[in-house]
């Protein structure tokens, strides 16, 4: 089988045809079902994952696009999950360094102490590293603070606090994880639906029923083990087993105003500790942009798309504004995005989001569906050991070892970061300039104002399982995170170079483009903040 044959669509759904029973059975596919998928293939089980959407379509691609062991978390004295956050952000790097890597953080201090109390806080994030360590904590003047962080405001300004945490790009190591699962030996599939669990005589789960989003055809699939491994819709899946089932997840919404470089120009990220409200809020160079996040918001419900909220945007650019010399206005947004965190949902409606723990919990029902919620981008691997793990202890599965501690993820190669903007490719970025040479039509940009290029479209359509427009701009190259306007200028020559590779019509084509535009739009933030009602409850924090 070629390279091409193993990630096309028709090969992946001829597997599900097979009459052996599956092993595992994943909903899914964020950065939890993922690593699931992973740990469980590894080790030598049947593995298929199912995801309704696309991979990292949810909160996998939405995040604060870091690696670390939560400094927030070290502060409230949760040194367990910080220690173990710290060991896998080091492995992270290890396995992915293409996608992963260092970055250097400064916390810009106002007050004559706070030199002296993040610097002792950071070095105890440093022992908790250990070997893993990404580099030493020091305090650094305030010279040296307005001289790496030139937009800072310096007026009072007693010094800074440099230290060492990891970046990458989220739903970039989504796709990668997703190709070495396949390359591994499981099958995965984006657009599939999983519409309803089945069960023995006894009440016991031993399969699901799925649904070709694509064709509508539905498929009835056996298997030993079903893991629920989605997110803030844990609940859905929980209440297909039981319709009685107890909310389990709260989702809490965080999210991201991205702006020029301009705003943020060198290398250092800034991270502000306590803003007003007591929240952390980081400034961090990203793809030649700045993300500045997040906030922290208790909901009632979630959605597959949620929206900014108008007291969201004004706290981050209201505190965006307190620390930086150059101003932020509405009109420097290149694009925002909203994404919900599975928390645990509180014991009582006093409790707030930074006092749920981060931790993840592995839930096992009644009809042994096993439910894994909570943690973070950092501990996939480890909320995936835990959970193959728990399912072998209930004796659903014969006992192998977990492998994947040094399993380097697809693409892995050692390169420099920002060399162009090809490098997160890794070992695939020569085979993406090649396809440039052969056709020089996909060696130009796709808009003058981005970096990204045609090759990089049927990269992402012939190995990567992208199916749609959104399925490239959002998450294969990540233009609609980077600039939400110019991304939409993108989307009729994407759609018609995925045409061409998918044997789609005209029809397909402006379809992709009306839906494309529709979604996009939720990305891009008016000059005239909306003066409607939010619609959206809250839980006042």
């Amino acid at each position: 089988m070629t390279k091409v044959d193993l990630f096309k669509r028709e090969t992946i759904i001829k597997q599900l045809d097979s009459p052996e029973k599956w092993d595992i059975i994943i909903i899914g596919g964020g950065a939890t079902g993922l690593g699931v998928a992973l740990d469980s293939v590894v080790r030598g089980y049947k593995t298929l994952l199912l995801e309704q959407v696309d991979f990292a379509k949810g909160t996998s691609s939405r995040s604060t696009k870091l690696v670390h062991g939560g400094v927030r978390y070290l502060a409230q004295g949760d040194l367990g999950l910080v220690k173990e956050a710290l060991y896998e952000r080091g492995l992270m790097l290890k396995n992915a360094p293409h996608l992963v890597k260092n970055q250097s953080f400064i916390i810009p201090n106002y007050k004559w102490w706070g030199g002296m109390f993040y610097t002792i806080g950071l070095k105890i994030y440093d022992v908790l590293a250990g070997r893993l360590s990404l580099g030493k904590s020091i305090h650094i003047n305030s010279k040296e603070t307005a001289s790496r962080l030139r937009t800072i405001k310096t007026h009072k300004l007693k010094g800074g606090v440099l230290y060492h945490d990891g970046q990458f790009d989220d739903s970039r190591l989504a796709v990668n994880i997703a190709q070495t699962c396949i390359e591994q030996g499981a099958t995965l599939l984006n657009h599939f639906q999983v519409t309803q669990l089945t069960k023995d005589g006894e009440g016991i789960v031993n399969g699901v029923v799925g649904k070709d989003m694509e064709t509508d055809k539905e498929y009835v699939l056996p298997a030993k083990v079903i893991i629920n491994a989605t997110g803030v819709f844990t609940d859905q899946v929980l209440k297909m087993d039981n319709k009685d089932a107890k909310n389990m997840v709260r989702p809490s919404q965080g999210i991201h105003l991205v702006l020029d470089k301009s705003f943020l120009p060198g290398k250092d990220a800034i991270m502000i500790p306590k803003t007003d409200d007591g929240r952390v809020l980081f400034l961090v160079p990203w793809h030649n942009r700045v993300l500045i996040g997040t906030t922290d918001t208790i909901l009632d419900d979630h959605s597959l798309e949620p929206v900014a909220l108008q007291k969201e945007i004004d706290f981050i650019i209201k505190t965006a504004n307190n620390y930086l010399s150059k101003k932020v206005t509405r009109s420097d947004v290149l694009s925002i995005f909203a994404g919900l965190r599975p928390l645990a949902a509180p014991k009582d409606d006093s409790e707030k989001t930074k006092e749920i723990s981060r931790s993840h919990k592995i839930i096992v029902s009644k009809s042994d569906l096993i439910t894994i919620t909570g943690g973070k981008w950092t501990t996939y691997r480890r909320m995936a050991q835990d959970t193959i793990d728990k399912v072998i202890r209930i004796g659903k599965l014969p006992k192998k070892e977990c492998a994947t501690q040094h399993l380097p993820i697809h693409g892995s190669l050692n390169i420099q970061h920002g060399e162009d903007h090809l490098y997160v490719y890794g070992t695939d970025r020569n085979a993406i300039l090649e396809l440039a040479v052969n056709s020089p039509d996909l060696g130009k940009k796709l808009h003058p104002k981005l970096e990204f290029i045609g090759a990089e479209v049927v990269w992402a359509t012939r190995y990567e399982m992208a199916r749609t427009v959104e399925d490239v701009l959002a998450r294969r190259v990540r233009a609609l995170f980077l600039d939400a306007k110019v991304s939409i200028e993108m989307a009729p020559i994407v759609a018609e170079i995925m045409a061409l590779e998918l044997n789609k019509d005209l029809t397909w084509q402006k379809k992709q483009i009306e839906d494309y535009n529709a979604l996009a739009m939720h990305y891009v933030l008016q000059n005239k903040p909306n003066t409607t009602p939010e619609k959206r409850k809250l839980i006042n924090l």
